[in-house]
């Protein structure tokens, strides 16, 4: 966040880069994470009396970044973890919006982990992308009640909440601090499995999602939330093929297990990329 404005230059001069890369926009954190109970809350963390967390950058400087970086264009990502960093977020994206007029702005929160049920609606009414990673609950259910109780776990990676609401979700890995194989954020999203073991059921199991909608968080949920979404992210004529084709048809397998599909081919554009050899024989 302190050079957008190179950011807002390159562009400007050098244009957008290319379909390998492209400059997408500016991220700026607005608050830390549960983990180091510095996630920003409405109330102080259940083990800590009296703390809620912090703001890493003040109102109205996120306030006037968010409006200088509209006005140059860009598009703006916010990390925001805790239920207040993320009504914050929300109510500025929405004042910046109607302050500087119609426009397909497609503001993102990155995380958008602890929500109050008063916001879930106002991700779909304003358009703002949802973009999570649902690998973490995988770890984060293993001790997150003790940090924010009960209550407010219950309102935390609340996919099926959003999906429900028609809220733009999409999902990615959050590389390299979880795994970067899609098919283990997958089976998060759909089994809510923790890795102590403690919930086979699945934690919080109100907000498990189905195969087809994880799938489509990582595909065309993901072009859309780029812009890409008249070339990306769906097996329809015309747009580019990037196709992973898997050993096995993963609508036929025990959620659970999904992880264990592997990979047969990468296409990218029309051009194979990866083949996997068949065992026992030498690479090209």
């Amino acid at each position: 966040m302190t050079t957008w404005r190179e950011v807002a230059e390159t562009l400007a001069r050098s244009g957008p880069g290319d379909d390998w890369i492209k400059i997408a926009g500016v991220k700026a954190y607005v608050d830390g994470s549960a983990g180091s109970r510095t996630a920003y809350l409405f109330e102080p963390f259940a083990d800590s009396a009296g703390y809620s967390g912090l703001l890493r950058i003040s109102e109205a400087d996120l306030r006037a970044l968010v409006g200088a970086v509209d006005s140059a264009g860009l598009q703006f990502a916010g990390h925001a973890i805790g239920d207040r960093a993320n009504a914050l977020l929300l109510q500025i994206y929405d004042s910046v919006a109607r302050a500087h007029g119609p426009r397909d702005r497609r503001f993102r929160v990155e995380h958008a982990q602890h929500l109050r049920p008063a916001e879930i609606p106002r991700f779909a009414e304003i358009r703002v992308v949802a973009s999570m990673q649902p690998a973490h609950l995988i770890d984060d259910g293993r001790w997150l009640e003790r940090r924010i109780g009960p209550d407010r776990s219950r309102w935390t990676y609340a996919f099926r909440s959003l999906i429900d609401a028609n809220a733009p979700l999409v999902f990615g890995s959050d590389w390299s601090v979880a795994p970067l194989n899609p098919l283990v954020g997958v089976t998060a999203a759909l089994t809510r499995r923790t890795g102590d073991g403690r919930h086979p059921g699945g934690w919080v199991p109100e907000e498990k999602i189905t195969l087809g909608e994880a799938l489509r968080a990582y595909t065309a949920g993901n072009a859309w939330a780029v812009f890409a979404e008249h070339r990306w992210g769906m097996l329809v004529p015309r747009y580019d093929a990037d196709i992973v084709v898997l050993d096995r048809n993963l609508f036929a397998m025990r959620p659970e297990s999904l992880t264990t599909a592997r990979v047969q081919y990468t296409i990218v554009g029309g051009k194979m990329v990866f083949r996997r050899q068949p065992a026992g024989t030498a690479s090209p």
